[in-house]
């Protein structure tokens, strides 16, 4: 048994028990996740993307995405934190491989990195780059890549065949035991995809299987088709910005501001900050 899987990151992942991973889009947001007592976070690359005016999963995001987990891990210094690494930023295995300690090593003092320790527990890497799949070999090299530099490190590995409308379950299936066999030690299928396919994925996986948060499936309508992670990607991103545009529109329209369900100034600067003082 792999040593690794006793990890709590990885013990997290249950087939037919998944946990819910919140992405957050910057510290106040994963502080706010980790006081609604969720056991992980992640991050959005749409999120990330917007605040910087870049396109999302276009190669844009890396110093900002590495900027905001070194921020959170200030802040939430005892957090299960995994990020969206995209493609890994390059056509390169090794270059991926750097790209990931160069942003994420941990300081272990003043003056030296620990290059085989990260400030994230776990990644997610695609195999699309700029809106189109690549090849399953090319996936397959930079996840090897990664578990021979950080054997510890979850890594996630994105089939985006239904995500970029290519809804092949027999391609999906072929690029998830390339994966596995790689070493990834999850699968994640984005898009919107039956119950039936869910369950024909996990059926076939031998590692846990992550898929987005539904508006047709509930929670626990995903655990029996044996999911292990349910991810909100860019959801409650977009969420938020809907929310405020809906407020303003409200503003604008002459009526009331409504602030019944709305954090206070002082609650939300108490909670965004609180957690690094504790």
């Amino acid at each position: 048994m792999n040593a690794f899987r006793q990890l709590p990151f990885h013990q997290l992942h249950r087939p037919g028990e998944p946990f819910v991973l919140p992405c957050a889009w910057d510290v106040a947001s994963a502080c706010l996740f980790a006081e609604a007592g969720r056991p992980a976070i992640g991050t959005t690359s749409l999120g990330v993307a917007a605040g910087i005016g870049a396109a999302d999963e276009d190669r844009e995001t890396l110093t900002a995405m590495a900027d905001l987990i070194g921020n959170i891990s200030q802040v939430l210094p005892k957090a299960l934190l995994t990020c969206d690494f995209e493609d890994g930023y390059s056509d390169d295995p090794g270059a991926v491989v750097d790209n990931l300690r160069g942003s994420f090593a941990v300081e272990t003092d003043a003056t030296r990195r620990q290059d085989d320790a990260l400030a994230v527990t776990g990644i997610n890497i695609e195999d699309s780059a700029r809106g189109r799949l690549v090849a399953p070999e090319a996936l397959a090299c930079k996840v090897n890549a990664i578990k021979e530099a950080f054997p510890g490190l979850f890594v996630n590995a994105r089939i985006d065949t239904y995500w970029t409308g290519q809804d092949n379950l027999g391609d999906t299936l072929e690029r998830m035991r390339c994966y596995v066999d790689s070493g990834a030690d999850g699968i994640f299928v984005p898009g919107d995809l039956d119950l039936d396919v869910i369950t024909r994925i996990v059926e076939a996986c031998p590692v846990p299987v992550n898929v987005l948060a539904s508006p047709r499936f509930s929670r626990n309508q995903l655990a029996e088709s044996g999911v292990a992670r349910i991810s909100t990607g860019s959801l409650l991103y977009r969420t938020a910005i809907s929310a405020a545009v809906q407020s303003l529109e409200g503003l604008a329209g002459d009526r009331l501001a409504q602030t019944a369900n709305v954090l206070s100034y002082l609650a939300f600067s108490e909670r965004s900050t609180a957690q690094s003082s504790s």
